[in-house]
């Protein structure tokens, strides 16, 4: 029987040398893969106690709008700079060469609400860390925050014990 692992594309030296790159688009395309990754993230949530789904673009979506759809929950999209049509909240963050900023409609978490988080990969956790910032800054409650991938050896992860973080795949390196 096939794992969920069996599905990424590890392509070795992207972007550069002594990379492993670990492509979710290999699981996206493949319908077992798909439903195998959001059946396994429903899973993982099913009887937790929660409002809405918050998902990073862009594979943050391909993820946790299913989600949000199998679970009968709410879904927030968190958008780079300069997307979304309506008042904004933002927050900036680094990325390994250079720097970018996150924003979420300003309406779209009330105060208390609770909160899961659904990307395709934690690594550093700095686009992560940016989401949290926003969500709590609306007053969000985040119970739990799920990943398809993790790429152990940069750390992402331990930044955010408190939260119930898991991951669907772990990777030990970078």
């Amino acid at each position: 029987m096939k794992q969920l692992a069996d599905f990424v594309t590890t392509i070795p030296n992207f972007p550069k040398e002594g990379i492993m790159f670990r492509d979710v688009t290999s699981v996206v395309q493949d319908p077992e893969g798909l439903r195998m990754a959001i059946d396994q993230l429903v899973e993982k949530l099913k009887g937790l106690d929660f409002d809405l789904v918050v998902g990073t673009e862009s594979r943050g979506f391909l993820f946790g709008a299913p989600v949000a759809y199998a679970l009968n929950k709410g879904f927030i999209l968190v958008r780079k700079k300069g997307k979304l049509p309506r008042e904004v909240i933002s927050e900036d963050y680094d990325l390994e060469y250079g720097n970018a900023t996150v924003e979420m409609h300003k309406d779209s978490i009330k105060p208390g609400q609770k909160i899961v988080v659904i990307d395709d990969l934690i690594a550093t956790g700095g686009t992560t860390e940016a989401v949290v910032k926003l969500v709590e800054r609306l007053g969000g409650e985040i119970v739990s925050m799920g990943f398809v991938m993790e790429l152990a050896g940069l750390g992402g992860m331990e930044k955010f014990k408190k939260y119930n973080p898991y991951a669907l795949i772990t990777y030990p390196g970078k």
